[in-house]
């Protein structure tokens, strides 16, 4: 084999190895993936990831998502959830945390609330942080038969190791 053949072998690698790699061609190994059926939201101090709210009654649900505070100083303080029945304030401690779907501590109710539909919530923090997303509504089965739905109970409402809820 002659050197000029082992000259284009290896200069065609050099230009195969971008295209069979994907690399600078946006693929989807360069965004971030979302293999979740909730949605989420990466702005401000506090991101809301796997957002849905899970229902067992049609217009009544359970936000189930998780807040976890970026500010590793400071805590953060979920004042309200739009459509919210029991306005239970979240404390998410700072660099944490805090599984909602687990406690239940957040209710909403609005005739729209039917598995398969979507409903827009406001997600209103302490320092002025305002979120909007519309989140999918999902049936109390499966996956998510463990989510808390119905009446809030007082048990529910109660502060957990994990997050601090207040009436307010």
């Amino acid at each position: 084999m002659s050197t000029l053949r082992r000259s284009l072998a290896a200069a065609s690698l050099l230009v195969l190895a971008p295209v069979m790699t994907a690399c600078g061609f946006s693929e989807q190994t360069d965004a971030v993936y979302q293999s979740s059926t909730g949605v989420n939201s990466r702005t401000g101090n506090v991101w809301i990831l796997n957002a849905m709210v899970v229902t067992g009654t049609d217009g009544e649900g359970t936000f189930a998502g998780t807040l976890v505070n970026q500010n590793e100083k400071a805590s953060a303080q979920l004042v309200s959830v739009s459509d919210s029945t029991n306005n239970a304030a979240v404390v998410v401690p700072a660099g944490s945390a805090v599984n909602l779907a687990t406690s239940g501590q957040v209710r909403v109710s609005d005739s729209s609330i039917t598995p398969g539909s979507y409903l827009e919530l406001t997600f209103q923090f302490a320092d002025g942080q305002t979120t909007q997303l519309n989140v999918p509504v999902l049936a109390n089965t499966g996956d998510y038969g463990d989510v808390p739905v119905g009446p809030v109970t007082k048990k529910q409402a109660t502060p957990s190791a994990s997050a601090s809820a207040t009436a307010g």
